[in-house]
Protein backbone atom coordinates (compact mmCIF):
# COMPACT_ATOMS: atom_id res chain seq x y z
CA UNK A 1 0.00 0.00 0.00
CA UNK A 2 0.94 3.59 -0.93
CA UNK A 3 0.08 6.20 1.35
CA UNK A 4 0.93 9.71 0.17
CA UNK A 5 0.87 11.80 3.22
CA UNK A 6 -0.78 15.47 2.69
CA UNK A 7 -3.59 17.95 4.31
CA UNK A 8 -6.82 18.60 2.28
CA UNK A 9 -8.32 21.65 0.89
CA UNK A 10 -7.26 24.24 -1.42
CA UNK A 11 -5.19 26.09 0.70
CA UNK A 12 -3.06 23.46 1.13
CA UNK A 13 -2.52 21.89 -2.16
CA UNK A 14 0.73 23.45 -3.47
CA UNK A 15 2.18 23.56 0.17
CA UNK A 16 5.48 21.52 0.82
CA UNK A 17 3.67 19.45 3.34
CA UNK A 18 1.63 18.40 0.05
CA UNK A 19 4.69 17.39 -1.73
CA UNK A 20 3.67 13.72 -1.96
CA UNK A 21 0.46 14.52 -3.01
CA UNK A 22 1.88 16.71 -5.54
CA UNK A 23 4.50 13.53 -6.67
CA UNK A 24 0.92 11.16 -6.72
CA UNK A 25 -0.15 13.46 -9.30
CA UNK A 26 2.66 12.57 -11.27
CA UNK A 27 2.43 9.08 -11.34
CA UNK A 28 2.13 8.07 -15.44
CA UNK A 29 -1.41 5.83 -14.32
CA UNK A 30 -2.65 8.97 -11.44
CA UNK A 31 -5.48 9.97 -14.31
CA UNK A 32 -6.51 6.52 -14.71
CA UNK A 33 -7.33 5.73 -11.38
CA UNK A 34 -10.58 5.51 -9.89
CA UNK A 35 -10.75 7.17 -6.49
CA UNK A 36 -12.89 5.98 -3.89
CA UNK A 37 -13.84 7.59 -0.91
CA UNK A 38 -13.73 5.54 2.63
CA UNK A 39 -11.57 5.22 5.71
CA UNK A 40 -11.49 9.16 5.89
CA UNK A 41 -9.33 9.08 2.78
CA UNK A 42 -9.41 8.46 -1.08
CA UNK A 43 -8.10 5.19 -2.46
CA UNK A 44 -7.52 3.07 -5.64
CA UNK A 45 -6.65 0.26 -6.88
CA UNK A 46 -3.57 -0.46 -9.30
CA UNK A 47 -3.38 -3.65 -10.82
CA UNK A 48 -0.15 -4.27 -12.55
CA UNK A 49 2.24 -6.71 -11.59
CA UNK A 50 0.93 -6.97 -8.56
CA UNK A 51 -2.54 -5.09 -6.99
CA UNK A 52 -1.56 -1.97 -5.53
CA UNK A 53 -3.63 0.63 -2.89
CA UNK A 54 -2.95 4.30 -3.01
CA UNK A 55 -4.32 5.94 -0.31
CA UNK A 56 -4.42 9.63 0.21
CA UNK A 57 -5.70 10.29 3.81
CA UNK A 58 -8.67 13.42 4.10
CA UNK A 59 -7.95 13.90 7.38
CA UNK A 60 -5.33 16.85 8.68
CA UNK A 61 -1.60 15.25 8.78
CA UNK A 62 -1.40 14.36 12.06
CA UNK A 63 -4.79 12.35 12.20
CA UNK A 64 -3.79 10.31 8.99
CA UNK A 65 -2.77 7.10 10.98
CA UNK A 66 -6.80 6.65 11.64
CA UNK A 67 -6.98 6.38 7.67
CA UNK A 68 -3.90 4.39 7.09
CA UNK A 69 -4.83 2.01 9.70
CA UNK A 70 -8.41 1.58 8.55
CA UNK A 71 -7.24 0.95 4.51
CA UNK A 72 -4.87 -1.86 6.05
CA UNK A 73 -7.13 -3.39 8.01
CA UNK A 74 -10.26 -3.78 5.36
CA UNK A 75 -7.16 -5.14 2.75
CA UNK A 76 -5.44 -7.26 5.34
CA UNK A 77 -2.05 -5.11 4.66
CA UNK A 78 0.68 -5.25 7.27
CA UNK A 79 2.67 -2.80 8.33
CA UNK A 80 5.95 -4.29 6.87
CA UNK A 81 4.17 -3.78 3.78
CA UNK A 82 3.04 -0.19 3.58
CA UNK A 83 5.41 2.90 2.14
CA UNK A 84 4.23 6.42 3.58
CA UNK A 85 5.35 9.01 1.09
CA UNK A 86 6.00 12.27 2.90
CA UNK A 87 7.73 15.56 2.88
CA UNK A 88 11.59 15.49 5.05
CA UNK A 89 12.41 18.77 6.71
CA UNK A 90 15.81 16.72 7.77
CA UNK A 91 16.38 16.48 4.00
CA UNK A 92 17.53 19.44 1.53
CA UNK A 93 15.08 20.91 -0.55
CA UNK A 94 14.89 18.02 -3.75
CA UNK A 95 16.91 15.01 -1.81
CA UNK A 96 15.37 11.96 -1.52
CA UNK A 97 15.64 9.22 1.21
CA UNK A 98 13.85 5.53 1.40
CA UNK A 99 14.29 3.44 4.16
CA UNK A 100 12.65 1.11 6.14
CA UNK A 101 11.53 2.66 9.81
CA UNK A 102 13.48 4.97 11.94
CA UNK A 103 12.98 8.07 13.77
CA UNK A 104 10.04 10.22 13.19
CA UNK A 105 11.95 13.89 13.21
CA UNK A 106 8.99 15.79 14.66
CA UNK A 107 6.71 14.29 11.64
CA UNK A 108 3.09 14.56 12.93
CA UNK A 109 1.69 12.29 9.78
CA UNK A 110 4.53 9.67 10.89
CA UNK A 111 3.37 9.82 14.68
CA UNK A 112 0.29 9.46 13.71
CA UNK A 113 0.88 6.25 11.41
CA UNK A 114 3.09 4.60 14.35
CA UNK A 115 0.29 5.34 16.77
CA UNK A 116 -2.46 3.73 14.97
CA UNK A 117 -0.54 0.58 13.44
CA UNK A 118 1.07 0.00 16.70
CA UNK A 119 4.40 0.66 15.13
CA UNK A 120 7.20 2.17 13.19
CA UNK A 121 8.17 -0.30 10.97
CA UNK A 122 6.86 0.49 7.61
CA UNK A 123 8.91 2.43 4.55
CA UNK A 124 9.27 6.13 3.94
CA UNK A 125 9.95 7.53 1.09
CA UNK A 126 11.31 10.87 2.16
CA UNK A 127 10.60 14.30 0.08
CA UNK A 128 13.54 17.04 1.11
CA UNK A 129 11.61 20.18 1.80
CA UNK A 130 14.61 21.86 3.83
CA UNK A 131 14.50 23.05 7.44
CA UNK A 132 13.97 26.91 7.69
CA UNK A 133 17.44 28.55 8.44
CA UNK A 134 15.19 30.75 10.58
CA UNK A 135 11.48 31.38 11.53
CA UNK A 136 8.78 28.82 12.73
CA UNK A 137 8.80 25.60 10.94
CA UNK A 138 4.81 25.25 11.48
CA UNK A 139 4.82 28.56 8.32
CA UNK A 140 7.76 26.88 6.57
CA UNK A 141 5.60 23.34 5.71
CA UNK A 142 2.61 24.65 5.43
CA UNK A 143 4.25 27.65 2.97
CA UNK A 144 4.30 27.41 -0.40
CA UNK A 145 7.97 26.71 -2.29
CA UNK A 146 10.06 29.43 -3.27
CA UNK A 147 9.96 30.33 -6.59
CA UNK A 148 13.31 28.78 -7.12
CA UNK A 149 12.24 25.83 -5.59
CA UNK A 150 9.34 26.11 -7.48
CA UNK A 151 11.70 25.89 -10.61
CA UNK A 152 13.09 22.67 -9.53
CA UNK A 153 9.63 21.18 -8.18
CA UNK A 154 8.89 19.35 -11.77
CA UNK A 155 12.45 17.65 -11.71
CA UNK A 156 12.32 16.72 -7.95
CA UNK A 157 9.25 14.81 -7.75
CA UNK A 158 9.62 13.55 -11.27
CA UNK A 159 13.22 11.71 -9.35
CA UNK A 160 10.71 10.75 -6.46
CA UNK A 161 7.97 8.91 -9.20
CA UNK A 162 10.61 7.31 -11.24
CA UNK A 163 12.40 5.59 -8.33
CA UNK A 164 9.26 4.42 -6.58
CA UNK A 165 8.95 1.09 -9.13
CA UNK A 166 12.71 -0.17 -7.67
CA UNK A 167 10.98 0.92 -4.07
CA UNK A 168 7.85 -1.17 -4.38
CA UNK A 169 9.43 -4.18 -6.33
CA UNK A 170 12.75 -4.67 -4.34
CA UNK A 171 12.16 -2.31 -1.23
CA UNK A 172 15.82 -3.78 0.50
CA UNK A 173 17.66 -2.69 -2.53
CA UNK A 174 16.11 0.73 -3.15
CA UNK A 175 16.86 1.19 0.70
CA UNK A 176 20.63 0.71 -0.24
CA UNK A 177 20.63 2.88 -3.64
CA UNK A 178 18.31 5.11 -2.61
CA UNK A 179 19.54 6.04 1.16
CA UNK A 180 19.78 9.17 0.12
CA UNK A 181 19.93 11.00 -3.57
CA UNK A 182 19.90 14.36 -4.73
CA UNK A 183 18.78 15.91 -8.13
Amino acid sequence: MLVFLGNPGKEYEKTRHNAAWLAAQRLPFYEALTWQNKFKGLYAVFAGQSRLILLMPQTFMNLAGSCVSACAGFFKIAPGEIMAVHDELELPFAAIGFRFGGGLGGHNGLRSLKESLGTGDFWRLRLGIGRPARGDVSSHVLGRFSDTEEALLGDFLGKAVDILPACIEDPEKAALDYAKISL
